[in-house]
């Protein structure tokens, strides 16, 4: 299975970036990110919009679709393991989306095949990246019986 993580904005050099590599590195499967940024000065409905048209256009043909967003489905660490497992048998490739700060226009999470959540709080969308690739790299290490993750 290959897994794209389709982003607003671009993550720069820092803390953020260190520890996306920190994990980057070690994940086994293969992870590619797209960063997408709409430059033009228009209003947080419009803006809104114009990213969820950027994800959109991004996403990989035939891949399931995973938007992150507040309202989503929530997981534990076991059960989105479980549920990355069920989507590599099914062949799938697989694509998360992640929006601005305004997060991600109705459109585009209608369309998502599944809305997932890291919890009712309200992440910035850059932390919600380190997050996701944690759990990626969690996800892994459950499936393949190591210590990493402790109950």
């Amino acid at each position: 299975m290959k897994i794209t993580v389709c982003a607003i904005g671009r993550l720069k050099a820092g803390p953020e970036r260190d520890l996306w590599e920190r994990y980057y590195i070690r994940l086994r499967c293969p992870l590619k990110i797209i960063e997408l940024e709409e430059r033009k000065k228009v209003p947080a409905v419009e803006l809104k919009r114009l990213e969820g048209t950027l994800l959109t256009g991004a996403i990989p043909t035939g891949a399931l679709v995973v938007a992150l967003d507040e309202r989503g489905k929530s997981f534990s660490s076991n059960d989105f393991a479980n549920q990355i497992s069920s989507w590599n048998n099914m062949g799938r490739n697989l694509t998360f989306l992640i929006g601005g700060s305004n997060g991600i226009d109705q459109s585009t999470l209608d369309n998502a095949h599944l809305t997932m959540s890291f919890g009712k709080a309200t992440w910035p969308h850059m932390l919600a990246r380190i997050l996701l690739i944690e759990q990626l790299y969690r996800a892994e290490q459950i499936l393949a019986g190591t210590p990493y993750h402790r109950v």
